[in-house]
């Protein structure tokens, strides 16, 4: 296997082991985390600064003595942005690594290949991501934001600014159709108007026809939720086309930071509700960024995901301390006293007992026609609420289930 040091997008996809930071001696065993991740293929563009993020926590912890006294390990494996991938590895770091936790994948699809693995293993994983909510299962921490975070914030802002015409264009895969449903929600209970709505399968990079489709329906603003390299060639052809509409997303900029990568201004007046971004303004978002870009110098931008795994590391350490074990009862056991939170780079963060998701800091980054970004509307401290509002109890029962708006939790 091959082993070298991962420093920024342009390096090789290392998979490996690393054990980071050597600024104190240990006697103890290493506490393993697995590394699932994109660093290659059509993701890798969100996906790499996680590893990076990942590498950067483990590092300092193990300068400042480690978890318990025990050294963090990582085993990385290059997902290449493949489902079967993440089956391959999962069963790997579960089976042959011996792994206590993983921190795993970027799509919706891709967490989905791999949660049945880990449910059927008893393992244990930290999905470190935005995406379209609903999993309900003890085996899983959800550190991303979530529909009823992003989406009940974003929408009605959008519609009371520029109107109540609604068109969605969004990933065809779960994450897009799950993600469309609330947004088709969120837009009738505020008395708005779906005026069309297109799924877009993944790796399609031409848009002709649905910018055909948006011109002719005439909506107010546009929900754009695409995933990929591929899919991002719709905004510069979208501006290319004069389209012109406001935009608004819950996955755009916050990930693959299009407003860096494209000419402006092709993002021009797209509004984004992401729980961190660089830009964020804050003494502990400027240290962060510092830290990350010292150890990364190559590194083109610190993203949601990057800031998601990072305090995942130091979420799940002091679970294990608190725990005094690495055992998914055992941590299980702390988390449902709710007050596991730290302070973030992004702000406070909790984890929420009955969902094992997680409480944000939610800002509304607007792309400028120059794409600098400001900050119109700052939501603190958003629960994770609907999963616990519509049945799910991890404190009391785990059905190991993705829920959704149109079928939700069954009522005991």
């Amino acid at each position: 296997m091959k082993k070298s040091v991962l420093r920024g997008l342009r390096a090789a996809a290392f998979s490996g082991t690393l054990v980071l930071g050597s600024g104190a001696a240990f006697a103890a065993d290493p506490v393993k985390i697995g590394v699932l991740e994109d660093q290659s293929g059509d993701f890798a563009v969100a996906t790499i600064g996680k590893v990076h993020a990942i590498q950067l926590a483990a590092d300092e912890i193990n300068k400042a003595g480690g978890i318990a006294g025990r050294p963090v390990e990582l085993v990385i494996y290059d997902t290449q942005s493949d489902n079967t991938r993440y089956q391959e590895f999962m069963r790997r770091v579960l089976q042959r690594d011996k792994v206590d936790v993983v921190f795993a994948g970027f799509s919706s699809a891709s967490r989905e290949a791999y949660r049945p693995i880990v449910d059927q293993l008893n393992g244990f994983a930290f999905y470190n991501n935005q995406y379209e909510g609903g999993v309900c299962d003890g085996h899983m921490i959800v550190t991303g934001a979530v529909p009823e975070q992003q989406f009940s914030t974003l929408i009605p802002w959008m519609m009371e600014k520029y109107g109540k015409k609604v068109y969605t264009l969004a990933a065809d895969y779960n994450f897009g159709q799950i993600s469309a449903e609330w947004v088709r929600q969120i837009v009738k209970q505020n008395g708005g108007e779906m005026v069309g709505e297109d799924f877009i399968p993944l790796g399609v990079s031409q848009f002709s026809q649905n910018i055909q489709n948006i011109q002719k329906a005439k909506p107010d603003f546009v929900v754009t939720l695409l995933v990929g390299t591929a899919q991002a060639s719709y905004y510069e052809q979208a501006a290319a086309a004069n389209v012109n509409l406001p935009m608004a997303s819950s996955v755009n900029v916050g990930q693959g930071y299009e407003h860096k990568r494209f000419k402006p201004p092709s993002l021009k007046d797209m509004y984004v509700t992401t729980n961190y971004i660089e830009e964020i303004d804050s003494p502990k978002s400027k240290e962060f960024v510092a830290k990350f870009k010292a150890k990364f110098p190559n590194e083109p931008y610190v993203n949601q995901e990057a800031e998601n795994s990072y305090l995942a590391v130091y979420l799940y350490k002091q679970m294990v301390e608190r725990a005094k074990s690495t055992k998914r009862d055992d941590i299980r056991k702390v988390i449902a006293q709710g007050d596991v939170c730290m302070d973030a780079p992004e702000g406070k963060v909790c984890i929420d007992p009955k969902s094992q998701h997680m409480s944000h800091t939610i800002y509304l980054a607007k792309v400028g026609a120059d794409h600098s970004i400001t900050f119109p509307k700052v939501w603190e401290d958003i629960k994770p609420y609907w999963l616990g509002e519509a049945g799910c109890d991890l404190t009391k029962k785990d059905p190991m289930a993705q829920y959704t708006p149109s079928n939700p939790p069954p009522k005991n």
